[in-house]
């Protein structure tokens, strides 16, 4: 079972890691109207994040892979897109972001929205897509926070929504919940929040998925609550070059709850890319 090689396996890697080295900060660049953020040289690795995260959802992926890769992690404007945002509309953003910077044979990584982003880029740009990686990707299910806000000046409520998240409620930190309750209570930023949750239904990519060419791996936390673990069998039976990883104890966001063990899953699969 791949369950049981990840485990096997986390030991052994995680010594290879400098989990003692501080948390970096990554300088935000531009070209024209795109914003990103930039480490390393070689082949392009792109990595898109969900919809209440951040750069520093990939800083431990960033670090690891700058050594062997140019890492680029686009800046999606999802509050500056009006309500007109739309999954449809970030990845047309990282498509022109992606032209500006003039990359070719691509690595897209996408996790929970920056998932379904990826889909769509692939859908549509599947010429300068190397290999897709999908983490807890919405697309076909997800049981999101983003669809309603009922209680949003509930500090508690936003903090129990944040911890499903993840398998260890504690890797809801208290910054990243006072993040999410602050972005929820700006009424601009939450109405785009619920405009974009509702492209997510209307994108649904069930009948198109057959049609991706390029090699996927699709990395899945057993625990997650929010795309459950049906989703990821779902997305291995309909697209057709893929393999699907599991990771126990972990919930919707490996790279934060389980990183070690999913840069080891997505520096494997990469290797074997070459």
């Amino acid at each position: 079972m791949v369950e049981d090689i990840i485990l096997q396996t986390e030991g052994a890697f995680k010594s290879k890691l400098t989990r003692t080295d501080p948390e970096e900060i990554f300088a935000e660049k531009s070209t024209g109207k795109y914003f990103y953020y930039a480490e390393g040289t070689g082949e392009p690795l792109v990595l898109l994040y969900g919809l209440f995260g951040s750069v520093k959802n990939y800083s431990k992926v960033i670090t690891y892979f700058k050594r062997s890769y140019t890492v680029i992690v686009p800046k999606l404007p999802i509050y500056d897109l009006g309500l007109n945002v739309s999954v449809g509309t970030l990845s047309d953003y990282v498509y022109q972001l992606i032209n500006a910077l003039h990359l070719e044979n691509i690595h897209l990584v996408g996790n929970s929205l920056g998932g379904h982003i990826a889909l769509l880029y692939c859908l549509h740009h599947p010429e300068n897509v190397k290999s897709l990686i999908l983490v807890g990707s919405s697309g076909l299910f997800e049981n999101g926070m983003g669809d309603s806000f009922p209680r949003r000046g509930d500090y508690n409520y936003i903090k129990k929504k944040a911890e499903i998240t993840f398998f260890k409620p504690e890797t809801a930190t208290k910054e990243l919940v006072d993040e999410i309750f602050e972005t929820v209570n700006n009424r601009a930023k939450a109405l785009k929040i619920l405009c974009l949750a509702k492209s997510t239904i209307k994108y649904n990519l069930k009948k198109e998925l057959t049609s991706i060419k390029c090699d996927c791996c699709i990395v899945w936390g057993r625990q997650d609550a929010v795309t459950p673990p049906e989703t990821a069998e779902e997305f291995k039976k309909l697209i057709p070059q893929s393999r699907l990883f599991w990771i126990d104890d972990c919930g919707h966001v490996p790279m934060l709850e389980t990183p070690e063990i999913f840069i080891h899953i997505l520096s494997t699969f990469l290797e074997s890319r070459k």
